[in-house]
């Protein structure tokens, strides 16, 4: 099969269409097997197909992204939709096979979602997508009546001609198939726009409400035995020895092995397989475990923050402005551990005959999942079939470099033989896990001069890196970590002197991207610190900010700007012993603009309202980008407010259920107002950037009300003196 060459995968009156086809190439009806939703391609052609349409008329788009509630499935058969001209009650979504050959986000260069990166690499393919598919369908209309294709429009999903011709895509798909394939369709000007920038009802919002969404958990194979495996209590220690005895007591246990990560427990069912585990004995070889508490830690990266790091951003002379400047502020901020604690802990299916595989799981990284997969079966990738289920939440957890998912389900396979495999973590095991956001601490020092003008700016942040030794490490860069400090470098900013450091700390916790990644402390350092300075200097925290806005920093003004005529700004101070803050983040290239209006109960923010402004470049569903807005905006707020992850002396997780993890309650989430700026700008994602400016807009206010900003977070912590 030639990479050169575009194909068509069509039949039983069916046409799917790729977007890398080239221009003599033609799709033959019948030359292979029709897509099914959950199917591998196997056909001949080369299956680099997004769009499929169907007899019954329905558009069916492939769709490149795991669905775990961020809106792919909508926002790009919306891309689709529009290019076609199709009626939206015709589209459907389902997702693609894992193929990184065909499927392959086009940023990373593998097959994954991740860095709110859906929408903008998918912005132009899965339009092109839709046009190729539009021109084929006219072109089987024209033939088929004896017309001219361009004499022919299409509306609401129906080709149309003056004379009375009129046909639905699904009677003309088979035709469709002998058509030409268009090399490089041309796309519409945007003022032609009909589906893009309006509101549209999420596509798989229906099945999940009735329950007939399928979920890994909903996957059940003939003969299927489900497990539970048991991992050591502290990170880095190894098993020594097991002993079965009592687990293989237990009614419904089928049998117990070694895995690499621990000791696994097979069991007729859900129950069996957790009482078994219970009811095991097993040693551990904690010579290279983690010992350490949160807080050792915390003391350990605290002094190195003092001592200094490599330098990943500078300008000007900073140790020099520091020494003249009139005044000088400091702080030091600490940030914990964080779980992802999705609704729907990590899980997995694996079938397999010895020969070939089939596993199911909320993959974020099919790529990855595939190979390791594929790699620990002793598979050729060909004879593993990885199905992408829609995943009950994320925030980064199932994006794994190590696919230690992936190569524990595929490890459990293996040792118990051929059959079907489920495996399921339960809460306690995903938050005693691992894998968090992770320890970090920033110390910042900024100068005044004698007009409360900022001339100096230097931040040093610790915590590890959660790339370095894995696949992804070839993002690092000259020994440092992008995504450990993102958001303090590239600020918008025209700081006249200034510098960023980084020192990578080392642990056995295995730490992992959580939603915004970097932003998520970086926010909260830089716009808390930035707002004491602001007031240190007698400057309003808005227009304080646009004065300090470089020239090139259009888009930020644009949000700092609406956000203050949404919220109505006054100034910090409120009526009513409230007050306001504000925060201004760009992450994943959308720009974020927040207010809060905040009280008190004992030292405990009460959010009142927030007001978001937010540039993603053109918004594809205004319903989807509000809806992440908002949902970006209680995720943080529950974190900022309640969450951490404590290591008690000898390195145990304090934490393991929602009862010490808690999520955010219905009568803490604020009321929320959203205003979506009108850009032409290539979209990009919102999946995260709603989540950076919660707490800084929220501990700015806190300064406000109280005479200082909480420089530990959460902030429960910040108040009971880390004692969640």
């Amino acid at each position: 099969m030639q990479t050169t060459r575009r194909r068509f995968l069509a039949g039983a009156g069916s046409l799917v269409i790729g977007v890398a086809l080239p221009l003599k190439s033609r799709a033959h009806s019948g030359a292979a097997a029709v897509i099914a939703p959950d199917a591998p391609f196997e056909a001949p052609f080369a299956p680099n197909a997004f769009v499929r349409v169907s007899p019954d008329n329905t558009v069916t788009v492939l769709v490149k992204h795991i669905e775990f509630g961020q809106g792919p499935y909508t926002g790009l058969s919306t891309l689709v939709a529009e290019e076609m001209d199709a009626d939206w009650g015709q589209m459907r979504a389902t997702a693609a096979p894992a193929n990184a050959a065909l499927y392959a986000n086009t940023i990373f260069g593998v097959q994954g979602t991740g860095g709110s990166t859906a929408i903008a690499n998918s912005y132009i393919q899965m339009r092109k997508a839709g046009a190729a598919a539009r021109k084929m369908l006219l072109d089987a209309a024209a033939r088929t009546w004896g017309l001219s294709a361009d004499d022919l429009l299409i509306e609401n999903g129906v080709i149309r001609h003056a004379d009375g011709h009129s046909a639905t895509f699904g009677e003309m798909a088979a035709e469709a198939t002998n058509s030409d394939v268009p090399s490089d369709p041309p796309l519409k000007d945007p003022s032609q726009f009909k589906l893009i920038g309006t509101n549209r009802p999420k596509l798989d919002s229906a099945q999940k409400s009735t329950g007939k969404a399928d979920f890994t958990i909903d996957v059940y194979r003939e003969g299927m035995a489900t497990v539970a495996v048991l991992h050591p209590p502290k990170f880095g220690a190894t098993l020594k020895e097991f002993d079965a005895t009592a687990a293989l007591a237990v009614s419904g246990v089928t049998r117990v092995e070694r895995v690499p990560s621990g000791v696994a427990v097979y069991g007729k069912n859900t129950h069996a397989a957790l009482k078994g585990r219970r009811a095991l004995t097993a040693t551990w070889d904690e010579t290279n475990a983690e010992t350490r508490s949160s807080d050792e830690m915390e003391t350990v990266w605290a002094a190195a923050a003092r001592e200094g790091g490599l330098t990943a951003e500078e300008s000007g002379d900073v140790d020099a402005a520091l020494a003249a400047a009139d005044t000088v502020l400091g702080a030091e901020y600490i940030f914990p551990m964080l779980a992802h604690a999705p609704l729907e802990p990590l899980d997995a299916v694996l079938e397999w005959d010895g020969a070939k595989a089939d596993l199911w799981m909320g993959s974020q990284l099919q790529t990855v999942d595939h190979q390791v997969a594929a790699s620990t079966l002793g598979l050729d990738l060909a004879a593993v079939n990885v199905h992408t289920m829609m995943a009950g939440g994320s925030f980064g957890r199932r994006a794994q470099p190590t696919s230690h998912v992936a190569a524990e389900v595929a490890a459990i396979a293996k040792a118990g033989g051929p059959g079907a495999y489920k495996l399921l973590w339960s809460r306690e095991d995903d938050i005693k896990g691992g894998y968090y956001r992770p320890l970090t601490v920033h110390r910042l020092r900024g100068g005044l001069d004698a007009n409360g003008n900022i001339v100096a700016w230097h931040n040093v942040l610790a915590n590890q890196s959660i790339i370095a030794g894995s696949p992804f490490a070839m993002m690092m860069q000259d020994g440092l970590d992008p995504t450990a400090y993102e958001g303090s470098t590239k600020m918008p900013y025209a700081w006249p002197a200034h510098r960023v450091e980084w020192r990578m700390m080392e642990s056995q916790v295995p730490v992992l991207w959580w939603r915004a990644v970097g932003h998520t402390h970086t926010a909260y350092a830089t716009e808390t610190f930035l707002d004491e300075l602001l007031a240190a200097g007698g400057k309003d925290p808005v227009q304080g900010r646009l004065d300090l806005l470089s020239d090139g920093a259009g888009r930020d003004r644009g949000v700092l700007q609406r956000v203050a005529e949404m919220a109505n700004w006054q100034g910090p101070k409120g009526a009513d012993g409230r007050a306001y803050g504000v925060a201004l983040h760009e992450s994943f290239n959308t720009y974020v603009a927040m207010i809060a209006e905040v009280s008190h109960d004992e030292g405990m923010p009460k959010v009142h309202q927030m007001w978001i402004a937010v540039d993603c470049g053109v918004a594809v569903n205004p319903n989807v980008i509000t809806a992440q807005m908002e949902g970006g905006a209680g995720f943080g707020l529950g974190t900022a407010l309640h969450n951490a992850i404590h290591l008690d002396p000898g390195g145990t997780v304090r934490e393991s259920n929602f009862d010490r993890y808690r999520l955010l309650r219905i009568n803490e989430m604020p009321k929320i107002h959203v205003s979506i700026l009108e850009s032409s700008e290539p979209p990009t994602g919102v999946g995260e950037p709603g989540t950076p400016p919660v707490a800084p807009a929220i501990g700015s206010a806190m300064r406000v009300l109280t005479g200082t900003t909480p420089k530990r977070l959460p902030f429960a912590d910040a108040i009971t003196g880390n004692d969640a």
